[in-house]
C-alpha cells in the first residue's frame, strides 16, 4: 500500500458491522491495521471469520491480541454457566461483557500511536443494537476526550479520531452499504453460541437483529445456520 495513505486501526470482531466498518476505512482513504481479540468468548468462530475478512480486503497487518477480561464473569459471553438468551431483554442483557469496548478501544489507542495512526474505526451501532452502554456515541465522544487528554499523541497534537460510521446506521442500512462496498457476508459470524464451524444458532439477540437485517435490506441472507 502506499505509505502516503493515512493509517487506521479497525476494530475487526469477525461479524457484520465490522466487517463493514473496514470496508468504509478502505473506501475512504485509509491504509487499514486490523486488530481483533481472543478474551474467551463463546463465539470464538468470529476470530477465524476475522481473518477471512483481513484477507478477502488484502489486509497485511492483522493483529490478534489474547486478554482474559472473561476471567471476571459477568456476561453470558465469557461465562458457560450463564445462558445465552433467546427472548429479548429488558435493559441491558446479560450478554453485556463488563467493560468490552473501554478495553478493545484502549488497546487500539495504544496501537495507533504506536504504528503513528490518525484514526480508530469501530462499528458500535446506537439504532439496532442489543443496549449495550459502551455503543452508545456519548461513551465514544468522552473515550476520544480521553484519548486526546492521556497520550503523547495528542498532548503534542496530534489529534486522535474515533471513526463511528455505523452509529446511526439501521442493520438494513448497514448491509446495503457493506454489499455497495463489496463485503461478503457470508465470510461473517454474529452469532452469540456459533458452532465451532462458524453456523449461527438463530435465535440469539445477535442473530434476530442480523437476520431482520437482512430481510428489511430485501437480500438473501448467506448466514449458516445450524438448523
Amino acid at each position: 500500500m502506499s505509505q502516503n495513505k493515512p493509517k487506521a486501526v479497525i476494530l475487526l470482531s469477525g461479524g457484520l458491522d465490522s466487517a463493514t466498518c473496514l470496508a468504509i476505512a478502505k473506501s475512504e482513504g485509509f491504509e487499514p491495521v486490523a486488530l481483533s481479540f481472543d478474551y474467551g468468548q463463546r463465539h470464538n468462530a468470529e476470530l477465524a471469520a476475522s481473518r477471512r475478512i483481513a484477507e478477502a480486503f488484502a489486509v497485511t497487518d492483522h493483529r490478534v491480541l489474547r486478554l482474559q477480561p472473561g476471567a471476571m464473569g459477568g456476561s453470558a459471553l465469557t461465562d458457560t454457566t450463564i445462558a445465552v438468551p433467546t427472548e429479548a431483554s429488558d435493559g441491558i442483557p446479560v450478554t453485556y461483557v463488563p467493560a468490552r469496548n473501554t478495553i478493545f478501544l484502549s488497546f487500539a489507542l495504544g496501537l495507533a500511536e504506536v504504528i503513528v495512526a490518525d484514526a480508530i474505526f469501530i462499528g458500535v451501532n446506537a439504532v439496532d443494537y442489543s443496549g449495550y452502554p459502551d455503543c452508545r456515541p456519548e461513551f465514544i465522544e468522552a473515550f476520544e476526550r480521553m484519548a486526546n487528554l492521556a497520550t503523547k499523541a495528542g498532548v503534542e497534537g496530534h489529534h486522535m479520531k474515533i471513526h463511528t460510521p455505523l452509529i446511526a446506521l439501521t442493520k438494513a442500512d448497514i448491509i446495503r452499504t457493506g454489499l455497495r462496498l463489496g463485503v461478503d457476508y457470508a465470510l461473517t459470524v454474529s452469532c452469540y453460541q456459533a458452532d465451532i464451524d462458524g453456523r449461527a444458532c438463530g435465535a440469539c439477540d445477535s442473530c434476530r437483529l442480523r437476520r431482520k437485517g437482512f430481510v428489511d435490506a430485501g437480500v438473501p441472507d448467506p448466514t449458516r445456520y445450524q438448523a
